[in-house]
């Protein structure tokens, strides 16, 4: 259901770029729209009045706000999570971030524990992290270091678990939470 805010915002909005106006052309410059967004150059009077004269440089400063949010959202900086479940005595399989972008799976294998750092498809910087294969880390809630690597092409990371406690005892007296950051 939308609030009577988000309908009001969203009629505005259509009637602020319905209107088509003869021999309207585009009066400010990408670069001027660009520096009004990001608050570098506020506009001055004369540009304020050029832009609301003009629905077609409107449509575009709207155009650049739509691609400036979705650029935000495709910049990453780190993903939290927490040890959320109370000990049933099952072994931990598997963790997740709060922003539901990452996943630490724990394997027992043999006589040697791993951990798997995935990256789920559907986070906004999926493509950019599979491309630029940063280097990451995992952190437990006390700062020590489970996992440190690059994403290989399915978008994984594994290595030995690092501790002598099993996941849910080692999270348990490390603050229940994790991290998931860039390592730079």
């Amino acid at each position: 259901m939308k609030t009577t805010s988000e309908f009001d915002r969203k009629l505005r909005e259509r009637v602020l770029l319905a209107p088509r106006v003869e021999g309207d052309r585009l009066v400010l410059g990408d670069a001027t729209l660009r520096a009004a967004l990001d608050g570098s150059r506020p506009l001055s009077a004369g540009e304020r009045a050029a832009l609301q004269a003009s629905p077609l440089t409107t449509r575009r400063l709207r155009t650049l706000a739509l691609e400036r949010r979705a650029a935000a959202n495709d910049a990453w900086h780190g993903s939290a999570g927490m040890l959320r479940a109370a000990d049933s005595g099952a072994q931990l399989t598997q963790l997740a971030t709060d922003d539901g972008f990452w996943r630490l799976h724990f394997i027992e294998g043999g006589t040697q524990r791993r951990v798997i750092l995935q990256l789920m498809p559907d986070a906004p910087f999926a493509a950019r992290l599979l491309r630029e294969a940063p280097l990451l880390r995992v952190l437990d809630g006390a700062g020590a270091h489970l996992l440190s690597g690059r994403l290989d092409p399915d978008g994984e990371c594994e290595c030995a678990w690092p501790f002598a406690d099993a996941p849910a005892m080692h999270f348990q007296r490390h603050g229940a939470a994790f991290c998931v950051q860039p390592a730079a």
